[in-house]
């Protein structure tokens, strides 16, 4: 079978046999020093093409994976990996952003093909005969905190249902494009995308996207784009997008027809060659608009991942993890919050009118308002004319900026250890009390878990009330290992949407001991690879929780901002989102844990947590997926090998 070889900048590594997933190690000498450390990339989108990375010469580069062999065939040894042939490096000098991302792109459009002397093997799923197109697959978005990097993962294709005059787009697919190709998808019952709509009076409003390849079950009660966009929910008049990484012509067909000529501004963080390329996918649409961020502080990015969109019974606002592409909506695991129709309100209402007890209405005002944008000022207006009472979620944020005494308190972690300094209460033994944290990727740390980990970061996630005890509680951290990545739906290339680069992985082997195994068998997601991001405080047994956060904001201080000037600011360089529960709010002490997630199809007062509580800790095989070096000694579910260039 052939199979496309994506080709981009060079790695040279330094293989161990001693180890399955080889050693951790560089030719070049790697410096400690923060101020000169390799960026890790930024975290949202799936192995190809980069946004606006920095020119460094170890910016990551992905290839296809390459096949082994037949899983007929007697294994190989795993020190010697199979030959492969590969395309000879055709610049060895640093590249521009504009230069990496052009080559991206035609690599994906028009890719290298090989042929394999290996025969091909079965992969989980039905396969259409005489189908070999290969698809692109592209890269994630993640965030470093004081070297960051701008990559983007947009769909080559755009693709739309009527032909159109120039420029030309290629006849939409039925199905997304998968890294291997559409070859590699199950073939899912008629009714799979089928619009239903989860319980009126779901209790918590937080829904995990449907992922193909998954028994029905695990769908059911589970959003998928369209459902989220559905006339079921509303008759959409306008509608906003903010997110990190758009295919425009893959979002439009996303609205239901009736609505898909309907106004939609884009919000985003593109800058110059990034920018017009935005623009010109958008040269077809004319009810597509755009708002650009501000982004003054240098290797921020705008990672914010949330929907307004206004009725005309109401409004409502969606929060979320996915980008706006359709690699995200299919084998990962992405999680939302979706708000309750809000009502318009009486003509002559006093301003302070549809408040929640959470203020929920008065902090995305503020949220909105930072942005400094005229665009968005007629959604500030429509949100003030509406009633947001009914919200139980309070909003947690990040906007860059450099912030002083109470303003401080406004964003990033800070803002977080501010909710639960003051609507939380401690509890007993509350230093047994872990924290759990998951996600994506992630930014430099510091040489010591004192620098910020520690320092600043679990203080804020062992804030209990106004107790003054400051415990070094256990911290789980979940990041999928290499066997995670191995054997999950996408096989290899899932891992191009957890983009923890080795540059900043060796300076910081000590987090490694915090980390525990990406396993979901309570949502049947173990093998969907998370691109979701969730925080929470839960109880030695973990059938309890004290609270709940899930958000856009990875493990990195671009994020949710560091302490600077003897603690007398903090600095946040990113837009991140996201929405806090709190049992006080539902009238309880703590959250129970749901353990049995899905089918979900009856309102539960138990919370439905995306993955296996206790997590697992890594044992002494497994290694964290580190995305920029090759894993050629086992293959994937699809028989691939994984080969930086």
């Amino acid at each position: 079978m052939r199979q496309p070889v994506y080709l981009l900048q060079r790695f040279t590594f330094k293989m161990s046999k001693e180890s399955q997933h080889g050693k951790w190690s560089l030719s070049s000498s790697d410096d400690d020093d923060d101020k000169n450390s390799h960026p890790s990339p930024n975290n949202d989108k799936s192995p190809l093409l980069f946004d606006s990375p920095t020119s460094d010469q170890n910016t990551p580069s992905v290839t296809n994976p390459r096949k082994t062999s037949d899983i007929n065939q007697p294994k190989r040894d795993p020190d010697s990996p199979p030959s492969i042939n590969i395309k000879p490096e055709h610049k060895a000098d640093p590249i521009t952003p504009a230069e990496l991302r052009q080559t991206a792109q035609t690599s994906q459009l028009k890719p290298e093909k090989y042929e394999s002397t290996q025969s091909s093997p079965s992969p989980a799923g039905k396969r259409k005969k005489g189908d070999d197109s290969m698809s692109g697959w592209a890269l994630s978005d993640s965030d470093d905190d004081d070297k960051g990097q701008r990559s983007e993962r947009k769909d080559p294709s755009p693709k739309s249902s009527t032909p159109r005059p120039k420029p030309k787009k290629v006849k939409m697919e039925e199905r997304p494009p998968s890294p291997h190709g559409r070859t590699y998808y199950i073939d899912e019952p008629d009714d799979f995308f089928e619009t239903s709509l989860p319980p009126v009076n779901d209790t918590y409003r937080f829904y995990l996207n449907k992922v193909t390849g998954l028994e029905k079950k695990y769908n059911t009660g589970a959003l998928h784009i369209k459902d989220i966009l559905s006339p079921l929910f509303g008759t959409l008049k306008e509608s906003v997008q903010f997110n990190y990484c758009f295919d425009i012509a893959w979002m439009v067909q996303q609205y239901p027809p009736e609505f898909r000529d309907q106004p939609v501004l884009i919000v985003h963080g593109d800058k110059r060659e990034a920018k017009a390329r935005l623009l010109q996918q958008a040269q077809s649409y004319s009810h597509v608009h755009f708002c650009q961020a501000k982004l003054d502080i240098a290797f921020g990015t705008h990672h914010t991942k949330m929907m307004l969109l206004w009725y005309e019974e109401g409004f409502r606002v969606v929060i979320l993890t996915s980008n706006m592409i359709r690699a995200d909506w299919y084998q990962k695991t992405q999680g939302l919050w979706m708000s309750p129709l809000f009502p318009r309100l009486p003509e002559g209402s006093p301003g302070t009118a549809g408040e929640s007890p959470t203020l929920f209405k008065q902090d995305l005002l503020e949220y909105l308002g930072a942005y400094r944008s005229p665009e968005l000022t007629d959604w500030i207006q429509r949100i003030r004319e509406h009633d947001l009472s009914e919200t139980r979620v309070y909003l947690v944020g990040s906007t860059p900026g450099r912030y002083l005494g109470q303003d401080m308190e406004k964003w990033g972690h800070l803002r977080l250890r501010k909710l639960l300094h003051d609507h939380t209460r401690p509890l007993p033994d509350e230093e047994k009390w872990p924290v759990v944290g998951q996600f994506s990727s992630i930014g430099s740390m510091g040489l010591d878990k004192t620098k910020w980990l520690h320092g600043e970061f679990q203080r804020t996630m062992t804030t209990l009330g106004k107790s003054s005890l400051r415990p070094d509680t256990p911290m789980h951290l979940v990041y999928p290992s290499v066997d995670d990545v191995r054997t999950s739906l996408e096989g290899y290339p899932a891992g191009g949407s957890l983009p923890y680069s080795i540059q900043t992985a060796q300076k910081q082997l000590w987090l490694h001991s915090y980390f525990h195994r990406w396993q979901a068998e309570t949502t049947g997601r173990s093998h969907a690879m998370p691109h979701i991001k969730c925080y929470m405080r839960a109880s030695p047994d973990f059938k309890q929780l004290a609270w709940f956060l899930v958000t856009s904001a990875n493990l990195s201080k671009a994020a949710w901002g560091a302490l600077e000037k003897n603690n007398s600011q903090v600095m946040v360089r990113s837009y991140e989102l996201g929405v806090l529960y709190l049992p006080s709010v539902f009238n309880m002490s703590t959250f129970p844990v749901q353990r049995d997630v899905f089918p979900a199809t009856t309102p539960s007062t138990s919370f439905p947590v995306p993955f296996d509580l206790p997590p697992q800790h890594y044992s002494n095989k497994d290694q964290p997926w580190v995305w920029n070096i090759p894993y050629t000694q086992a293959p994937d579910t699809h028989g691939n090998i994984w080969i930086p260039s």
